[in-house]
């Protein structure tokens, strides 16, 4: 018989069985699609570069789980990054590569007198500091200690430390030199930042809180008959942020506005300081400077005169002056209330508008000058939106992730066919949903989704919609922001290591030192071998595989053929198959292919088979062909 091209489609397709899926693909992990063909992706490395801090983390580091990228470039030509994390907010100066600490100041207060308590020999120093106000895990900076403190030199002390609250009035840090003496004494000024927020979601307990007599998770029993303790939601540390001019204006979600200004002097960065004239709102849930007309804008925050938050309130600044908040006849200060939903989530700047998400609908904000300033309109309700972070724009259309689908708005609000909506909303972890974020990758014409699975707190995998070709894929992958930004090579992405890693960079892991291989693979449905009633059996194969970009001398990918007698039962493999059946077959085959590898001679038999083909070595990139399986009729057992 002549040879026969294994020709799939594109993209991936796990909405039905693998045979009713024949001619496309139905499993994957770090694999993309380009042009129709399925290929390992790009790799990643680690920023080089050094951190500005007094607790010193490793080069290239910064403390906390970051939530947040923003890339921009000053008058001066300094490339910026800024760094939200759930405990710290840094500036990356790109051209020099060091991480600025410039987490903004909650308080700063100095005590006169038995500032320190010591214990002999312990590193332990409890601070006495009536109504500190700090959290455990809040960071101060101890300064004014002008002698050692019972053993302890001033310098150990003149320091950055992160603190453990014992009561209203002390707590405790850790310093590098053991006191030689028990005692009260000393005098210091305590610098407190603002306070740490959580890393993930932690729900709340107690009566009513979980479900009425249900599950949480995927099998913790909750309500009815169960002991009851207490407690509150803690929501975890998310930031906006969006450059006014040079400078750049950012908000903890819950808190208040903060600025940060350039320095003439590019090695000095300061402090972000807390927005407090003209009204400015003292607590927001987003905020965003209009590009075209220069207004700072305000999601979710307290109107004037009142401290209460109002989540689903719009206000925004007057025009070229993020000072002036209070609505007057001489400025375009104003507010505005959304009436569909119960709390704004997000906003994201489009072409000729400005899209808000509320839970449950989306609007248009669109700036039509005095009098009215910015108008409201609504473009679709009954939606949904999992967070904050998962929108994304790409040509003129936005995306974005749903509790239970995928969506478009490129003129109107439509659902995004995704063929893998079960496979991601069936296993999938939606108090964490704050977590979920998005972002593009424009070189190869891609829409990123990572999100939490199901018995996972930490995100762990990702889906990619290409926007250009239509088609998915998926895989495992532990992020937590990304940022594709065309003021840097590659697209920027942070892990739960605090490191900064560019994308498609590379072909290996990069992150751990020295960098590890990537494990990808991509097999597909089952493909009819037989007749439907006598098997097929395979004897050779032309491979079609290209290694273009590796960087090893003998790159090679490992080609498997898993054929099966009928839909029933498993694919033969070393491992412990799921379904057990006297169906089960035997012999699944691996073949090594090369970059000069003509034809392998196979020996394969079934009534279906699936095709995969995987790599896990340094240095290997490759992209599949088409090919071609030489196989003939055969017996019926």
């Amino acid at each position: 018989m002549p040879l026969q091209k294994l020709q799939l489609r594109p993209g991936i397709n796990k909405e039905s069985t693998t045979l009713a899926n024949e001619g496309t693909w139905f499993e994957m992990d770090k694999v993309r699609f380009r042009s129709g063909y399925p290929e390992k992706i790009g790799g990643w490395t680690l920023d080089t570069g050094t951190t500005n801090s007094a607790l010193a983390p490793p080069a290239g580091s910064f403390w906390g789980v970051c939530r947040s990228l923003f890339n921009w470039v000053t008058l001066s030509g300094y490339n910026l990054l800024g760094v939200g994390t759930n405990l710290k907010f840094y500036i990356q100066n790109g051209t020099i590569g060091i991480f600025y600490d410039i987490t903004p100041i909650r308080l700063v207060d100095s005590v006169a007198a038995n500032a320190f308590t010591t214990v002999n020999a312990s590193t332990t120093v409890t601070v006495n500091d009536t109504s500190h106000g700090a959290a455990t895990g809040d960071f101060v900076t101890i300064s004014g200690v002008g002698g050692a403190i019972n053993g302890i030199p001033a310098t150990a002390l003149n320091q950055e430390f992160q603190l453990t609250v014992l009561t209203a009035n002390t707590y405790s840090i850790v310093v590098s030199s053991p006191a030689t003496s028990s005692g009260t004494t000393g005098a210091a000024t305590f610098t407190y930042q603002i306070s740490i927020g959580p890393e993930i979601f932690t729900a709340p307990n107690g009566w009513g809180a979980g479900g009425w007599g249900g599950v949480t998770g995927s099998s913790t029993p909750t309500g009815w008959g169960l002991s009851a303790t207490t407690g509150i939601a803690s929501q975890l540390r998310l930031w906006s942020q969006s450059n006014y001019g040079e400078d750049l204006i950012f908000n903890p979600r819950g808190g208040g506005l903060y600025l940060w200004e350039t320095n003439a002097d590019p090695n000095i960065f300061d402090r972000g300081v807390l927005l407090t004239s003209g009204d400015t709102p003292d607590v927001c849930n987003f905020v965003m400077v209009s590009d075209n007309s220069r207004f700072v804008l305000g999601f979710g925050v307290n109107d004037y005169g009142s401290a209460v938050q109002n989540p689903m309130l719009v206000r925004w600044s007057d025009q070229e002056d993020y000072t002036q908040w209070t609505p007057a006849i001489t400025n375009q200060a104003g507010s505005f209330t959304l009436s569909d939903g119960s709390q704004i989530i997000t906003a994201m700047q489009s072409r000729q508008e400005i899209l808000v998400w509320t839970d449950s609908a989306l609007y248009s904000m669109q700036y039509l000058g005095p009098p009215y300033v910015w108008g409201f309109q609504l473009l679709a309700d009954n939606l949904s939106i999992v967070g904050p972070n998962a929108t994304s724009t790409a040509n003129n259309i936005a995306y974005w992730m749903g509790v239970d689908k995928f969506y478009m708005y490129s003129g109107r609000v439509e659902t995004l066919y995704c063929p893998l909506r079960q496979y991601v909303f069936n296993d999938i972890n939606l108090s964490q949903s704050f977590q979920f974020f998005s972002g593009t990758n424009e070189g190869y014409n891609e829409i990123w989704w990572f999100y939490c699975s199901a018995d996972s707190t930490d995100v762990d995998r990702y889906v990619i919609y290409n926007h250009l070709e239509k088609i998915w894929s998926y895989g495992t992958l532990a992020r937590t922001a990304w940022l594709d930004s065309p003021l840097r090579a590659s697209p920027m992405a942070t892990g739960y290591n605090g490191k900064l890693i560019y994308h498609e960079s590379g072909v290996d892991d990069g992150a751990t030192n020295p960098p590890i291989a990537i494990d990808a693979f991509c097999q597909s449905a089952d493909i009819n071998i037989g007749d439907g009633h006598n098997y097929g059996f395979g004897y050779r194969m032309i491979p079609d595989v290209t290694f273009n970009g590796s960087t090893v001398n003998n790159p090679a990918v490992t080609l498997t053929l898993r054929p099966r007698q009928n839909p029933g039962s498993n694919y033969s493999s070393a491992a412990t198959p799921t379904v057990t059946s006297t169906q089960n077959y035997t012999s699944t085959r691996n073949y090594e292919v090369q970059q000069f590898t003509e034809i392998v001679y196979v020996r394969v038999r079934g009534r279906q088979m699936a095709f995969r083909i995987s790599s896990n070595t340094l240095g290997v990139q490759w992209q599949l062909g088409v090919p071609s399986l030489d196989i003939r009729p055969d017996g019926r057992r």
